[in-house]
């Protein structure tokens, strides 16, 4: 089940019933309000921001500017094309994620002598990133929006499942070892990840 500014989804196998759907949404209803809470607040803090866009624990303020066609960042602003903008800005986004990603993923796996191989930039809707065998990476486009140390964060938890591909006891040591602070920056997407939409 997940809750998001599009509402509530409940997945079901494909036996099961209508029924057990209402049964799981009236047992889960106490956690469904809360999360609809949250995401209500996280929305009207959204719209606070007014013509500014986080970057990676920097508000940049949006310059609308006549004829542009696709977004770009340019000296502590974001250029965005006038009227509707959000999928030009999407697309900034999810173009600097992967560069910006990628040297990161390029240092951190260097400094644990291993690599990755591939990076796939998403918008997953349960999490933030992954790792699957082999060196492939996914992670969301949305961490651009978080603060710079939560962002790498989550770049050094998917870097430590190529050396540990479960969340064992050894995974989260490895991480205490290497990112030193990382709980905090797991409770701020906790708390915040809601806030990072456009």
């Amino acid at each position: 089940m997940t809750v998001d500014r599009e509402g509530v989804t409940v997945v079901l196998p494909d036996s099961a019933s209508e029924k057990s759907a209402e049964m799981a949404v009236a047992r889960l209803g106490p956690w469904i309000r809360s999360k609809l809470v949250e995401q209500h607040e996280a929305l009207e803090l959204v719209r606070q921001r007014g013509d500014q866009v986080p970057w990676l624990g920097q508000l940049l303020p949006l310059v609308r500017e006549p004829g542009r066609r696709i977004a770009r960042r340019d000296h502590g602003q974001v250029l965005v094309p006038e009227g509707d903008h959000l999928q030009a800005l999407e697309s900034l986004f999810r173009r600097s994620a992967r560069q910006e990603y990628s040297n990161r993923l390029d240092a951190i796996t260097d400094s644990c002598r291993t690599t990755w191989s591939t990076l796939r930039i998403g918008d997953m809707k349960t999490r933030w990133g992954s790792c699957a065998p082999g060196g492939r990476i996914s992670l969301s486009w949305r961490l651009m929006l978080a603060p710079e140390e939560v962002m790498e964060t989550v770049l050094w938890h998917e870097v430590c499942h190529l050396d540990e591909p479960n969340h064992s006891d050894r995974f989260w040591k490895l991480m205490d070892e290497r990112r030193p602070g990382h709980r905090a920056d797991r409770e701020w997407l906790r708390l915040h990840g809601a806030q990072l939409v456009l």
